[in-house]
């Protein structure tokens, strides 16, 4: 599936690539070959009125200096005197230019003569003109009069080396688009498959979590069914059985009750990770006082510590802290994971400590010796023990979906995903957590969460 999309999107990432620099070349040759076109024109009147206007200073023409004229410029000069060619006897050999000037001729006089046409005054108008034979040339027709007569002259120039220049330019720019679809569409192909690394990763960890929470559903649910079987007087496969004596349905009953629970927990862990994967859990922000949470959080645990036979102790600061905005509910779930983490996994007559501090920044004090917050301070939350340890390959997996090390598989209250749950409440927070080692054996969890101070009251 992910090649076929990969594919797709790399048609798509270098079709509209392409695309855009298609149209973008087109536009650049548009303007390129317009502004060509509008330059040779304009040189080309330039020439062709400074050629005129030598020709007016001069009262002899020579053949000589027509064929420098001609020869200099590219141009095709016919001249006509009160209706008489010039140099007819050579010019008038070549029928195909005969015809060219004539077309000419009679394109000037159907088209521009009716705007320009005086018998008082010289003028010359120069405009393009496509032969019968589909060549390309500027013409510039001009009038003269004079005392004894009137004088017309016709010039030509052929367009073929303008031409040649776009043709050119057209081949350059296939050239290099060319090279370019073909370096997008491969940058495309890497780009998009890098693109899908993360959506098949996380495909493949959605694959890891379905079968995880299968076989963590699998065992539980294997015990419940064998225990009704067992009350029900049926052996596992239907065969009959012995009835069960009521201290032994008892004990079914609890056994079923038990593992119901247990899955009734991985079942809420799993909803709460899909409500964090659509962003749709809610953070109910309020006052929070961040010592006391910590402090209720001690005495929850402190009990189930002493059955562990743990030392477990609390470190607050020594100023009180004041109240801040977060969610209390979300702090005392993440707290408790921790803290049940800790005393999981820390052998007896282990420690533990849960501390809190604040930033280097939040050393300010009211008037009554309460902390006072500020924008970009932040609290630190560690839950410290002497325990089994993480190593440095686990530390980066732990908080992974159903990771759990090889020293905890046996435990069945842990299903790998306490941590997971963990990160996603520090994130929703706008906080970071992260897992160090203790000094001496162990593993200290610290999660720094930002301070966002109350609005302060207006005064009265």
């Amino acid at each position: 599936m992910f090649r076929k999309v990969h594919y797709r999107l790399t048609l798509l990432c270098g079709g509209i690539t392409t695309f855009i620099l298609l149209i973008m070349s087109f536009i650049y040759l548009y303007v390129s070959e317009s502004g060509l076109k509008q330059s040779h024109f304009l040189a080309f009147q330039r020439d062709t009125g400074n050629l005129i206007a030598n020709f007016e200073q001069q009262t002899v023409i020579t053949h000589t200096w027509l064929a420098q004229m001609e020869s200099l410029n590219s141009f095709t000069i016919s001249i006509t005197d009160n209706g008489v060619p010039l140099l007819f006897s050579e010019r008038m050999l070549d029928e195909k230019r005969k015809a060219t000037e004539q077309e000419a001729m009679d394109y000037y006089h159907s088209r521009y003569a009716i705007l320009t046409d005086s018998a008082f005054q010289s003028y010359h108008t120069a405009y393009p003109f496509t032969s019968s034979d589909r060549e390309d040339y500027y013409a510039s027709y001009a009038y003269i009069p004079r005392e004894n007569g009137e004088t017309e002259i016709l010039i030509l120039f052929p367009l073929e080396h303008q031409k040649q220049q776009i043709r050119t330019q057209r081949i350059r720019f296939i050239v290099i688009d060319l090279t370019a679809m073909v370096l997008l569409f491969l940058f495309s192909f890497f780009f998009t498959k890098k693109l899908l690394i993360p959506v098949e990763e996380n495909r493949l960890e959605q694959i890891r979590f379905v079968a995880a929470a299968s076989h963590e559903l699998r065992t539980p649910l294997a015990v419940i069914l064998s225990c009704t079987s067992a009350i029900r007087g049926y052996k596992q496969g239907g065969a009959p059985a012995k009835k069960v004596s009521p201290q032994e349905e008892e004990t079914f009953l609890s056994t079923i009750y038990s593992e119901g629970q247990r899955m009734r927990r991985l079942i809420d862990d799993m909803l709460f990770l899909s409500h964090a994967d659509a962003h749709s859990f809610s953070v109910r922000m309020e006052p929070v006082e961040p010592d006391t949470l910590l402090l209720n959080s001690y005495e929850a645990f402190e009990s189930l510590a002493k059955e562990k036979n743990l030392r477990f102790h609390i470190s607050l600061p020594d100023a009180p802290l004041p109240p801040c905005l977060g969610d209390s509910e979300r702090l005392k779930q993440l707290t408790a994971i921790l803290l049940h983490n800790a005393i999981s996994y820390t052998p007896e007559q282990g420690s533990i400590t849960l501390a809190l501090s604040c930033s280097l920044s939040c050393t300010g004090h009211s008037k009554t010796g309460t902390a006072v917050f500020n924008h970009g301070d932040s609290y630190t939350v560690a839950v410290i023990d002497n325990g089994i340890g993480i190593s440095d390959e686990e530390k980066a997996k732990i908080f992974r979906r159903f990771y759990r090390s090889d020293q905890s598989r046996s435990t069945k209250d842990h299903f790998g995903l306490g941590l997971c749950i963990a990160e996603e409440i520090v994130h929703s927070l706008k906080g970071s957590i992260r897992v160090e080692d203790t000094p001496g054996g162990g593993s200290t969890f610290l999660v720094e969460l930002p301070v966002i101070p109350l609005p302060r009251p207006e005064s009265s």
